[in-house]
């Protein structure tokens, strides 16, 4: 993997509390976790461009994360009063969403093609067109690292990247697929 060191640095200038690292040879991309999208488990399944199936099917996915070896993960951890404190999980979630896109258009400049995955769904229009109109954004559209199979744990696991840190945090994960 090429010196990510300057990145890794201007990473946390853009606000994100831990990143590292991605090697996308570790990247498995799994229908099982599309399955858990289709249970209903995050109510976005077939409501939404960047979410199951409108984001393509996992080998549509594969195809795509199969064309970079190499990234960066992402994540912002948030400190809760307790474990149902929901006000500081959507400020977490916000601070983590503004920072990826800000983060996005920065690294857009550096390596364009890249990929950018998300926390959560897309939530660049107020209300997605889907199915009825096509995508207003696509070049702006962000599909989550779930929507395209990931086991978020998993990928984090397989590069030496913590994903729990700890009683009352809550943590977001996204990453950038560059090169």
């Amino acid at each position: 993997m090429g010196n990510y060191a300057e990145i890794i640095e201007k990473a946390k200038e853009f606000g994100f509390s831990h990143i590292g690292e991605l090697d996308c040879s570790t990247i498995e991309l799994m229908q099982d976790v599309r399955s858990m999208c289709a249970s209903g488990k995050c109510a976005m399944y077939d409501t939404n461009w960047a979410c199951p199936p409108a984001c393509g099917t996992i080998d549509d996915c594969k195809e795509k994360v199969n064309k970079f070896k190499s990234g960066i993960i992402v994540q912002t951890t948030g400190e809760l009063e307790d474990a149902l404190d929901g006000e500081a999980m959507m400020e977490t979630d916000a601070l983590h969403r503004g920072n990826f896109i800000k983060f996005r258009a920065y690294l857009e400049e550096l390596y364009p093609g890249m990929l950018a995955l998300g926390a959560g769904c897309c939530q660049q229009c107020k209300s997605c067109s889907y199915p009825d109109d096509p995508c207003r954004f696509p070049a702006k559209a962000i599909s989550s690292m779930e929507a395209y199979g990931m086991l978020v744990t998993q990928v984090c696991q397989k590069n030496d990247m913590p994903y729990y840190y700890g009683d009352c945090t809550i943590t977001y994960t996204s990453c950038y697929l560059l090169k």
